[in-house]
């Protein structure tokens, strides 16, 4: 029976996830998943996760600490989360949590700390080798929006440095990926490779690429196009689902020149392992690696998808941990 414990959360645009840390064992003993949509405010899925755990875990009282992982900036005292309608006030948290320490940090901050405490069977790696030991390594995770954060090593071990990387710009490569950059400029304004990086960037990418075909729309859901193109039923939803590789391989790529990751590449967010196969029989690796003159620099850059269930989670964990 669980006596002393912690709350950690991870919440996405998508899904919240809330998690209970046995603080006699250190393991995450208890998650539940509730679905942004259903809830007008993040207070309400707080309070329902709350009450069934009075009733399954007969956890009466508050936690011990808690550590809030949201997507989004975390700087300041109301929080508006990116992708979604949920906002916090960080008063409000506190207060409601009774002087209990409240830890908030990005939800890639989190990703970033549960890499740190993956272990080999965690990950499927695609292509480099074994990485550099110390220098820094690169997460990035396409899911309801793109996470990017970095790993730098500081005195000895990695500290977690948290980026907004996934609104950068998007840098079209091939004729094909410029045509979809100029119709989802006139769409939007403006084009960060979130745009196409992200569940919601797969649709843009089939949608444009059937514009361009002159072809019907026959998905709605990027779920849809992931599993025709799984099927392959249709060649459109293939061809997105190619492109996306192709585009993820190059951002991929960029970071890691960027940040001069050759200690690897980490890709996380909850639809990283139904990404494997298609970034394995893509033009993934070799975008990742066409940089010109600084393609063997990329050469020996291990690029690690992980599979590991509630990254976030975990990494809330972690941070805990490292907090104690």
């Amino acid at each position: 029976m669980v006596v002393d414990w912690q709350l950690v959360a991870d919440i996405g645009g998508t899904n919240a996830r809330f998690g209970v840390i046995d603080c006699a064992t250190q393991k995450l003993v208890h998650t539940q998943r509730f679905s942004v949509a259903e809830y007008a405010v993040f207070t309400d899925a707080l309070e329902h996760f709350l009450q069934a755990l009075k009733t399954s875990h007969q956890l009466t009282k508050l936690p011990s600490a808690v550590c809030l992982a949201v997507a989004g900036p975390v700087e300041s005292e109301v929080l508006q989360f990116t992708n979604s309608s949920w906002s916090l006030r960080r008063s409000d948290i506190e207060c409601f949590f009774q002087g209990a320490p409240v830890h908030i940090i990005n939800d890639f901050a989190a990703v970033g700390h549960g890499v740190l405490a993956l272990e080999e069977r965690d990950s499927h790696q695609i292509g480099g080798s074994c990485g550099v030991q110390g220098r820094p390594i690169a997460v990035l995770g396409p899911g309801t929006g793109l996470g990017v954060c970095s790993l730098v090593a500081v005195n000895g071990r990695y500290e977690v440095v948290v980026g907004e990387g996934g609104h950068a710009d998007f840098a079209p490569v091939d004729p094909q990926e410029i045509a979809v950059y100029e119709i989802l400029k006139a769409r939007f304004g403006r084009v960060s490779s979130e745009r196409l990086l992200s569940g919601a960037g797969l649709l843009h990418i089939y949608r444009a690429l059937a514009q361009l075909a002159n072809k019907p729309v026959l998905h709605e859901q990027p779920e849809q196009v992931h599993k025709a193109a799984a099927q392959g039923v249709e060649t459109l939803a293939v061809n997105s689902m190619q492109m996306f590789c192709r585009v993820l391989g190059s951002f991929a790529g960029n970071l890691t020149l960027t940040l001069g990751a050759l200690g690897g590449v980490y890709i996380a967010g909850g639809i990283a392992p139904q990404l494997i196969s298609f970034l394995e029989s893509s033009e993934f690796r070799y975008r990742f690696e066409s940089k010109g003159r600084f393609r063997s620099y990329l050469t020996d850059v291990p690029v690690r998808v992980v599979t590991r269930a509630d990254l976030g989670l975990h990494g809330a964990a972690q941070f805990l941990a490292n907090e104690s």
